[in-house]
């Protein structure tokens, strides 16, 4: 296959899924050797930005996706807005961030943090697809923990791209900002 075909593929492939695939899931479909579809992820990556493209190569969830850019997100958004899901609710999403710094975490350890039952938001973010059971504690409470479609949906390339909660320490009215921006950005991502 030549480079403009292999290129094209990539392009293709990537266009047509609609998660995100490593490069060796593409180099498995295309049936070439994983380095040189490695190689057409690079060079995308550069000539989506170096043309000025409204499509973006960003690497997700472990693998890679295309994406619109920044400047068109409001756009898209206004575009395609349609309450598929509902948003997140205040516990929703203080199980999930839970979930996330301290995976595998149980329901009652979540429960102990914040100071009252989660089973709810536990459940509905279990049917949501964002989190999901892990094993069990030695005591039998199942564990649970994060999904690639939460990664997905939060646009993170790993868990190790979680904002570092050390280094921030919020005023009352930061945190109450805080948390209003990311029930905002969590109902955002959803739609």
């Amino acid at each position: 296959m030549s480079t403009d075909g292999l290129n094209a593929m990539v392009e293709a492939l990537l266009f047509l899924s609609p998660d995100p695939v490593s490069a060796a899931e593409l180099a498995e479909a295309i049936e070439v050797q994983e380095e040189s579809v490695a190689g057409v992820l690079d060079e995308l990556e550069r000539k989506f930005e170096a043309d000025g493209r409204g499509v973006r190569l960003r690497r997700v969830a472990g693998g890679y996706a295309l994406a619109a850019t920044r400047d068109a997100e409001d756009a898209a958004r206004r575009l395609l807005a349609k309450p598929r899901t509902p948003p997140l609710t205040q516990a929703q999403a203080e199980v999930l961030a839970i979930v996330a710094y301290l995976q595998p975490v149980s329901r009652p350890e979540v429960a102990r943090i914040r100071g009252v039952s989660s089973d709810s938001a536990v459940a509905s973010l279990t049917e949501r697809g964002m989190i999901e059971e892990r094993g069990r504690t030695q005591f039998g409470a199942v564990t649970y923990g994060t999904t690639p479609l939460f990664e997905k949906l939060f646009g993170l390339s790993g868990l190790d791209a979680l904002p570092d909660p050390a280094q921030f320490d919020p005023t009352p009215e930061d945190e109450r900002e805080l948390r209003e921006r990311l029930l905002k950005a969590g109902e955002q991502r959803l739609e």
